[in-house]
């Protein structure tokens, strides 16, 4: 499976952006999608994640009420609409996908494949 994240830029705190991953390859096997950051310096945190049957959403208690995560399983597409932004939102956004039921979303060891990942900045 390969994975493509887009949609990063920088923005003003208060201001909205919108992640885009395409998944390509073996995508039958996916169970769930999930997007993670990863500010300099600090480990690798969950964001958010979506299971396909069902659209079962997880998101982390900071971002509860200002992202939202949505996709499509029929074109492996996943999004991010990130709204209300802070400067502590900055971070490499990475998308990734899990094959099977995991026992946590929130832990990355659980997901299978991961895109590159896509910048967001977010100035106060």
């Amino acid at each position: 499976v390969q994975l493509q994240a887009s949609g990063g830029g920088l923005v003003q705190a208060g201001g909205s952006l919108r992640l885009s991953c395409a998944a390509s390859g073996r995508t039958f096997s996916t169970y769930a999608m999930g997007w993670f950051r990863q500010a300099p310096g600090k480990e690798r945190e969950f964001v958010a994640a979506i299971v396909w049957s069902g659209g079962t959403t997880y998101y982390e208690d900071s971002v509860k009420g200002r992202f939202t995560i949505s996709g499509d399983n029929a074109q492996n597409t996943v999004v991010l609409q990130m709204n209300s932004l802070k400067p502590e939102d900055t971070a490499v956004y990475h998308c990734a996908t899990i094959r099977v039921l995991p026992d946590y979303y929130s832990d990355y060891v659980e997901y299978d494949y991961w895109g590159q990942g896509t910048l967001v900045t977010v100035s106060s």
